[in-house]
């Protein structure tokens, strides 16, 4: 049975929550705390899958007690309770907040919230790694692009298409208004899929605060911790696969969820080269000695590959149900069950292309990459696609190095 702490200094409103969560007794074990410090004091003493809590409390906030949970116990689902009008104290904790609720809370997305987070466990069954995921505060982001967006954001005059450009040119910023922006504090109707509509209903304002907020990101230095991996490249073949992805025929709804799920299907690389590099970095030497897949290697050292590592911190984010699944099974795509080309299909198929024609041949994993199964394609009744689709990505992937070449002339 799952557990599940919630803290609030009001008794009435955990009295109210208690008895809203109440039909789910027979699936979770819920107690209370009023305040932070008798919160950490219960989580010491016993293990909680989650935490919910308020933003506003005297003494320690929303935010202090969520870092120090983060830090003495980061496997715990971290949610936070806000108001309407208490979106700035929310921000505050977009650093150590898994997932945000508007207060009050509706008992049903209250419960859909904790069971996709918990759910997840499965995929990642590793503990030391579910630990390490969920430790996480900041990530990664290319020096030049947030600058960029700092000095557009500052901008009186900023222009919404050329912030959202700059936001989709970088993984970690991407997640992140996507993680924000698909929370209960926007009480928005539908799930949000793409970068373009996540930064409009964000907004410049809370945008610029997120930007400038210390601790939701991190530059990383041009030299790289881990030997043979480089996150200059890494963004660049996210954006390629994202590109491919957008080419591929599908209705306009799964046609967003596979572009964001190609953007963000390498962040599990980002997290383990940036919190478990040791481990990475064997894997890494690995899959260039012995000539395999870089996640075929991960799997026999870790018991997890970088796939099920990026999607279990997409879950507990609150991303998209879709956008996880296409992340997670986007080296398996026979994993789960197929109903013509979808999310999972076209990441999968669009990674593959990618690999083989990557932005910068000589640093491409291609010799190592598998093609997809012929079965696989068959099933899909897309074999005889397949060259086009290769064309079209050798096609997009030029036009690609002649970008980077003229960004590198201007520096």
């Amino acid at each position: 049975m799952k557990r599940v702490l919630f803290v609030d200094d009001e008794p009435a409103v955990l009295e109210a929550i208690q008895k809203m969560m109440g039909p789910q007794a027979e699936h979770w074990e819920m107690a209370s705390a009023p305040g932070g410090e008798e919160a950490l004091s219960l989580l010491d003493a016993a293990p909680f899958d989650v935490i919910v809590c308020d933003v506003r409390m005297p003494g320690m906030d929303g935010a202090t007690l969520l870092k120090a949970v983060c830090e003495r116990h980061p496997a715990v689902v971290r949610i936070v309770l806000a108001k309407l009008n208490e979106l700035e104290g929310a921000l505050r904790t977009v650093s150590v907040a898994h997932q945000f609720l508007l207060k009050p809370c509706d008992p049903n997305m209250l419960r859909v919230a904790m069971e996709r987070a918990t759910s997840l466990s499965a995929i990642l069954s590793n503990k030391l790694l579910a630990s390490t995921v969920g430790s996480v505060k900041d990530l990664p982001v290319l020096p030049r692009t947030y600058l960029a967006l700092r000095q557009e954001l500052a901008d009186p005059d900023c222009a919404m298409r050329k912030i959202v450009q700059l936001v989709e040119q970088d993984v970690a910023i991407s997640a992140k208004v996507l993680q924000l922006v698909n929370s209960a504090l926007f009480g928005l109707p539908q799930e949000i899929s793409t970068v373009q509509t996540a930064v409009s209903f964000l907004g410049i304002e809370m945008l610029q605060n997120m930007v400038l907020s210390a601790g939701v990101f991190h530059l990383f230095e041009n030299a790289n911790s881990v030997p043979g991996f480089s996150f200059e490249e890494l963004y660049e073949h996210s954006q390629l696969v994202a590109k491919i992805a957008g080419g591929f025929p599908a209705p306009p709804y799964m046609h967003n969820i596979a572009v964001v799920a190609g953007l963000l299907h390498d962040v599990g690389k980002m997290l383990l080269a940036t919190r478990s590099a040791k481990h990475f970095a064997r894997a890494v030497i690995g899959a260039q000695e012995e000539n395999r897949p870089l996640f075929a290697v991960e799997q026999e050292l870790m018991g997890v590959s970088h796939a099920e590592v990026g999607a279990y911190l997409l879950g507990i984010w609150g991303l998209p149900s879709p956008v996880v699944e296409a992340v997670a099974h986007h080296h398996h795509p026979g994993r789960v069950p197929q109903q013509g080309l979808d999310a999972v299909g076209i990441v999968h198929i669009s990674n593959y292309l990618a690999h083989e024609h990557p932005v910068h041949p000589a640093a491409g994993e291609a010799a190592a990459y598998l093609p997809p199964e012929p079965e696989y394609l068959e099933a899909l009744g897309v074999s005889d696609q397949l060259a086009g689709w290769a064309e079209r990505a050798e096609e997009i992937a030029t036009g690609m190095r002649g970008a980077v070449t003229s960004e590198r002339a201007r520096r």
